[in-house]
């Protein structure tokens, strides 16, 4: 019995992660329309209609534009904390009280034979908070969307196996690029996202001696790439005395295209 898990979109334009064991299979977010999403589900030949509920971090568009579809479309109950629920009530249309959960900040819920430990983050949300998966001794750690990683994401996410880690900007191209200064100053913010220096100082200080697998995600479009998020967390781990490609290896994440399904 194993945890695995696919992420299925991340970026700015739609976020959603698959994550499953023998006995369960959970979504966290639905960022893309209805369609999109089956078609990565398609993907990676798992069929939405046996996922077990949504897991929702917060209300922004690019995590929740999906959620009501897929809940109504395939009857599937969806979990988030009362504020995040209030906000976005409204965008996810009528969804019958018996697929209405709650999941508070701080709690550790048992999903069959999966335990999901939830934990607060640093964005400009009502009250977003992120997950920690533990199943079989492994652990799988996401950490999106958030303008700092505090020492509470950093004990919560200790020792993960794989972690789905933001690495949203570099610096310099959001600095020098075509954002008007007030959106600079709300990503560059303590409730914006973590760029891709930050990103390699906090797992520096996350990681251990346990072999892990980083999975780069949530990157901007206008204000990052693919190889330059890599190269700099890879740079500033090896400053800090990891061995990546050995000990410790980075995997890519795409918009659009979901990762192989992977043992965590």
């Amino acid at each position: 019995m194993t945890l695995r898990f696919s992420v299925l979109a991340s970026g700015s334009t739609g976020n959603a992660i698959y994550v499953e064991t023998k006995k369960q299979r959970l979504l966290v977010d639905a960022g893309l329309s209805g369609k999109k999403i089956e078609q990565c589900f398609a993907q990676i030949d798992v069929s939405p209609g046996d996922l077990n509920g949504i897991l929702v971090t917060h209300e922004h568009s690019d995590h929740i534009k999906g959620v009501g579809i897929l809940a109504r479309r395939y009857s599937l109950p969806i979990y988030a904390n009362a504020k995040t629920w209030q906000a976005m009530e409204r965008e996810l249309g009528e969804i019958p009280v018996d697929q209405r959960f709650h999941l508070e900040i701080g709690e550790t819920k048992a999903f069959g034979d999966m335990d999901v430990e939830t934990f607060g983050v640093s964005h400009d949300a009502a009250e977003p908070m992120f997950f920690t998966f533990h199943h079989g001794g492994r652990k799988l750690a996401i950490v999106t969307d958030t303008g700092y990683v505090s020492e509470r994401i950093k004990g919560v996410t200790k020792e993960a196996n794989t972690f789905v880690f933001e690495s949203n900007h570099d610096m310099d191209m959001l600095r020098m690029g075509k954002y008007p200064w007030n959106v600079k100053r709300r990503i560059l913010g303590d409730e914006g996202h973590v760029s891709n220096v930050d990103a390699g100082l906090a797992l520096a200080d996350i990681l251990t001696d346990t072999p892990a697998n980083i999975y780069l995600a949530h990157l901007s479009l206008d204000n990052n790439m693919k190889e330059l998020a890599r190269m700099t967390v890879q740079q500033t781990l090896e400053e800090n005395g990891y061995e990546v490609g050995k000990q410790i290896k980075l995997f890519d994440t795409d918009p659009a295209t979901p990762t192989k399904l992977a043992v965590v």
